[in-house]
């Protein structure tokens, strides 16, 4: 495809002078001479074009103007324009380059300059052009990149909740319905499509710390003594801190990899990962301020933790387990509401409650009796990417 060059003067005689000048170039360049500065905008908008070359005084609207208007289009912000002025027209030269004209010529239009400037211009337009291209390849590679990433994170956090789920298999299905029951609050108090994808992948670790916890103490049947529960606490610290701590991971950075900055060898911490350690330090804080283990209250609690608490809780309350039958939904939802402003936030009680039909369906579909973690095709559907 041949550039495409505009010429744009009221002065038709003007014209007339850079057709017979450009004649030579006619199988080189797709020329186009109009002398109404409208039409040529609208030429600009219909047809593609390579470079414009205009004169500056023109009635109904200067060169100047279209200048601007070209400049604030984003179709054509970045086409090459040459301004023709008056050797003496100091003042519309410095105005022309304000506007970020390419280049200016001269009149009278010396033959050999306007092939030269034409050509320069052009130049410049396809190297824009190309290197426009190499950013949208590059970008779109940055895009893929991030995306492998992302499913290798999301990959990694299922693996580690299911981790989690071998050391207690008496909770069967229990991560992947907090997860949805937590997503579904999540979207019914408003939050961001980010936070509602994130909190649906990171609520499945809240109990990772678990993992660190003794079996005579995980899976004791009974009721726990004292000192049992003081070390069950604890699951809430050591998930933050699997998730979180990267302390040895920098000691040995910096011991065998030689390097000033061990930050080079520690992942970022990522708003999910970031999310995920929150949850699991303060899923077991209540609302007012007697819960684990710091005895968090009110706001200082983050919501993450506040929303996937009365996902945990409600879920404990519907399952079966060795000392207990499961609640019936009129009694769960009974110890919900009781324990709105004393265990849980009000606001996100009231949040759960109206999006409890999607919460039903999730514990039809995700019963302890149903395969273990959610499959893959399943899960895909789950999580808005």
């Amino acid at each position: 495809m041949k550039p495409s060059v505009l010429f744009i003067d009221d002065e038709v005689p003007i014209l007339d002078a850079y057709r017979r000048m450009l004649r030579d170039h006619r199988g080189i360049w797709d020329m186009h001479f109009i002398s109404c500065p409208l039409e040529a905008l609208e030429f600009l908008k219909r047809e593609p074009v390579s470079a414009v070359v205009t004169d500056v005084c023109m009635p109904r609207i200067g060169g100047l103007e279209l200048l601007r208007q070209i400049r604030g289009d984003a179709r054509l912000a970045d086409l090459p324009v040459v301004v023709v002025t008056g050797d003496s027209d100091r003042t519309l030269k410095r105005q022309a380059l304000d506007l970020e004209a390419t280049d200016l010529l001269a009149k009278p239009v010396d033959q050999e300059i306007l092939r030269v400037r034409i050509r320069n211009a052009l130049r410049l337009y396809f190297n824009s052009q190309e290197l426009q291209r190499e950013r949208d390849l590059l970008e779109r590679r940055v895009r893929e990149r991030t995306r492998e990433l992302d499913l290798s994170r999301q990959e990694i956090i299922w693996r580690l909740a299911k981790a989690s789920e071998y050391r207690d298999e008496e909770t069967g299905n229990h991560v992947v319905r907090v997860a949805c029951y937590s997503r579904a609050v999540a979207k019914a108090l408003g939050q961001s499509d980010s936070f509602v994808d994130q909190i649906f992948l990171a609520a499945p670790l809240h109990d990772l710390g678990k993992i660190g916890i003794p079996d005579a103490v995980l899976l004791k049947p009974g009721k726990l003594d004292e000192n049992e529960w003081r070390i069950m606490k604890r699951h809430c610290e050591m998930g933050a801190s699997i998730l979180s701590d990267s302390s040895r991971l920098r000691q040995a950075a910096g011991v065998f990899f030689g390097t000033s900055d061990p930050n080079v060898w520690i992942p970022i911490q990522t708003p999910l990962m970031v999310m995920a350690t929150s949850i699991a330090l303060a899923h077991h804080e209540k609302w007012n301020g007697t819960g684990y283990p710091f005895g968090k209250k009110g706001d200082e609690i983050p919501l993450e933790a506040r929303i996937v608490a009365i996902a945990d809780v409600y879920d404990a309350l519907r399952s079966r387990r060795p000392y207990k039958d499961p609640f019936p939904e009129e009694v769960a939802l009974d110890i919900l509401e009781q324990g709105a402003g004393e265990h849980f936030d009000p606001e996100v009680v009231n949040a759960f409650l109206s999006c409890y039909r999607e919460i039903q369906s999730v514990e039809r579909e995700l019963s302890d009796s149903a395969q273990t973690l959610l499959p893959e095709t399943r899960r895909d559907e789950l999580i808005i990417r």
